[in-house]
């Protein structure tokens, strides 16, 4: 798919857009804008780590080129309070200090996410309705209604001196919003009319035909699978989607349950939502975890986190019979209100078989419609570009092949291929004069969250990782006489994930005769050299192992002197 544009050169761009993550991938969505001495960023987002990422906790953007730009910088603007939109935020605010733009529910998520890194009220946070404009430096940006699987979601028209850009976020085009609160289809219509240069839109179900369906859809599934449940129900959805959790709260007070609330997150964001009046849950619905021993099974609706089968999660501690307040019984009934994220179809099909060894029926939504996307169908993405007009088109929110078909999808309803850009993280964008190009790249790429560590695991580390967790390790220790340079102790073999060592005696014997044969053929003046020892050692034993067994664990030779 082409991405160079336009035949004249741009010398000078006027505005220059940078994704620094979210193209190519899920999740890490973060883009700045950048025009004259002035910087915005929408977006500051995380990813969950891959499989292949061992011990990493979680993703975040590298935020070199802003970290050198830091005085430019003059605002980070968010479209909603997704992880992946708003979860990179408490470690990119340790190193800057921008203030941040977003409506109620997205900052109130974000003021609760800050307190855990004792961030709170050490940042500006400026509350924004949509419609409402914010100018800073040479950006105007005005907040857009938009549907999505979490309320108060907006996408952003931003006026710069080049010309108008629309960022959608993520967003749905629901006819039949949970709340009443529609896309605002007339602005974006507005914006079309009036001329936009540039689209950056959601492309993450651009390989769904049609129209996704209603939110309301699943308020419908809960009200048919409720009343049928003999005992309790457990409904397992993501923390942040609050219209997920009003349907199953209506849901559980038309069949006479109450409602207790699971997961510290869960409660946490209730209750933002229920301060801001988005979520309506009477007082006397609401119990306690320590009022469940005297309610009748019949009576009791669970909603909590954990739909993904989290190891630590209460939902897998209950699958497992592992929790010591909470027990399933037959005709107990569990309902997964969230999608199977790619990556955790295996985890989450064996939270599903422990469920059912527990006596409960499950629903999810391989099953039942008890769950439904908050992202666009290619119908929706044809009426957004139809609507906006824009002279160029940037996908953006989806993994390569998502942005190609975007693209392609665009040229169906009238953007020239020309025109179209399939960006790749750390291209820079540049719009002058109604033209644009990519002529160059800035650093980008993941930095891992270890524990407490910041970028300190790297490739190298996560190789090791994996050799660690495919091969193993062996220890070869020895000590070696300061003064005559003779071996007093060892070789020791120690092995862990190698072989097992209670009915592997004769082949580490055997190992130890190498190691031994090795160094009685070494020199003196190369014994002194430990250096010199510890790669004969590897390079032997390596060969070894290698010949014998056909395995490559990690050799960690230890001389010690005395």
């Amino acid at each position: 798919m082409p991405k160079r544009m336009e035949t004249e050169l741009i010398q000078q761009p006027g505005l220059r857009i940078i994704p620094l993550g979210g193209l190519g991938e899920i999740g890490l969505n973060m883009t700045v804008f950048e025009h004259g001495n002035d910087i915005i960023v929408v977006d500051c987002g995380l990813m969950f780590p891959e499989p292949h990422m061992l011990g990493i906790d979680l993703v975040i953007p590298d935020i070199s080129y802003l970290r050198e730009r830091a005085d430019r910088l003059r605002g980070i603007f968010l479209t909603h309070g997704h992880e992946d939109h708003i979860g990179a935020l408490p470690f990119v605010l340790q190193e800057l200090s921008p203030p941040l733009y977003g409506t109620a529910l997205t900052l109130g998520f974000v003021r609760e996410k800050l307190k855990e890194f004792d961030l709170d009220g050490l940042v500006d946070m400026e509350v924004v309705k949509p419609r409402e404009t914010v100018t800073v430096g040479d950006f105007q940006v005005e907040f857009l209604r938009v549907s999505h699987s979490i309320v108060d979601g907006c996408a952003l028209a931003i006026r710069t001196p080049e010309g108008v850009v629309i960022h959608t976020g993520d967003f749905k085009i629901d006819q039949t919003p949970v709340d009443g609160e529609l896309t605002d289809l007339a602005s974006f219509a507005r914006y079309g009319a009036g001329g936009v240069l540039a689209l950056l839109a959601d492309s993450t179900n651009v390989e769904r035909e049609g129209y996704t369906l209603s939110e309301r859809v699943v308020g419908e599934a809960f009200d048919e699978i409720f009343p049928h449940c003999p005992g309790r129900i457990i409904v397992a959805a993501f923390s942040s989607n609050i219209h997920r959790v009003q349907q199953a709260v209506d849901a559980a007070i038309r069949v006479g349950r109450k409602v207790l609330l699971n997961g510290r997150s869960m409660v946490a964001n209730v209750q933002i939502a229920r301060q801001l009046g988005h979520l309506r849950i009477p007082d006397d619905v609401l119990v306690e975890l320590r009022e469940l021993p005297r309610l009748p099974r019949e009576q009791v609706c669970m909603i909590t986190t954990g739909s993904q089968g989290e190891p630590m999660s209460a939902l897998a501690r209950i699958a497992m019979d592992d929790h010591k307040q909470i027990k399933l019984e037959r005709g107990d009934t569990v309902i997964l209100s969230s999608r199977f994220i790619p990556g955790n179809e295996k985890t989450i099909s064996d939270l599903i078989n422990h469920l059912y060894r527990r006596g409960a029926e499950v629903f999810h939504e391989k099953v039942s419609e008890v769950h439904v996307s908050g992202h666009a169908s290619q119908e929706e993405l044809k009426l957004m570009l139809n609507l906006v007009r824009p002279r160029f088109f940037i996908p953006v929110h989806g993994e390569y092949r998502h942005l190609v078909k975007h693209a392609r999808l665009a040229q169906l309803v009238g953007v020239p291929e020309e025109r179209c850009f399939v960006a790749v993280n750390g291209d820079v964008i540049s719009f002058r004069d109604e033209r644009a190009a990519i002529r160059e790249t800035v650093e980008t790429g993941r930095v891992f969250i270890d524990g407490k560590g910041i970028g300190d695991v790297g490739a190298v580390v996560l190789k090791d990782r994996k050799h660690l967790s495919e091969d193993g390790m062996v220890v070869v220790i020895i000590v070696i006489s300061r003064t005559s340079g003779e071996i007093v102790y060892g070789p020791d073999i120690v092995s862990r994930g190698f072989v097992f060592e209670d009915e592997s005696q004769e082949f580490l014997d055997e190992t130890k005769k190498i190691v031994l044969d090795t160094l009685a053929g070494l020199s003196s003046e190369t014994l002194g050299d430990w250096g010199e020892v510890k790669l004969e050692v590897r390079r032997v034993l390596r060969r070894f192992f290698n010949k014998t067994i056909e395995r490559r664990p990690v050799i960690l030779p230890l001389i010690l002197e005395m």
